[in-house]
């Protein structure tokens, strides 16, 4: 379930929304006048959130890369070349 705070709780109770954050790995969301304002999470959460969306975006890439034949190597190849490199 959402957290869900008022701004004035960032003032009030910053320790236990970043103890929240932690402890749960999952955003707080900061009202302001009664409407959605600000995301707060963890430092951790963030970079996993970071990393997950640069591997959709690498996984997207790949697929671009298989469905148009572009980057397609030959599995023999491919072992030479790994090969080669291995010494």
């Amino acid at each position: 379930m959402a957290n869900i705070r008022p701004i004035s709780d960032l003032r009030n109770r910053a320790n236990e929304i970043s103890r929240i954050c932690h402890e749960t790995a999952e955003p707080v969301f900061i009202t302001k006048n009664g409407r959605e304002d600000l995301v707060v999470m963890s430092q951790a959460a963030y970079e996993q959130d970071q990393a997950r969306l640069e591997l959709y975006v690498k996984l997207d890439e790949a697929e671009s890369e298989a469905e148009s034949g572009r980057g397609a190597v030959a599995h023999d190849e491919l072992m030479e070349r790994l090969k080669s490199k291995l010494g």
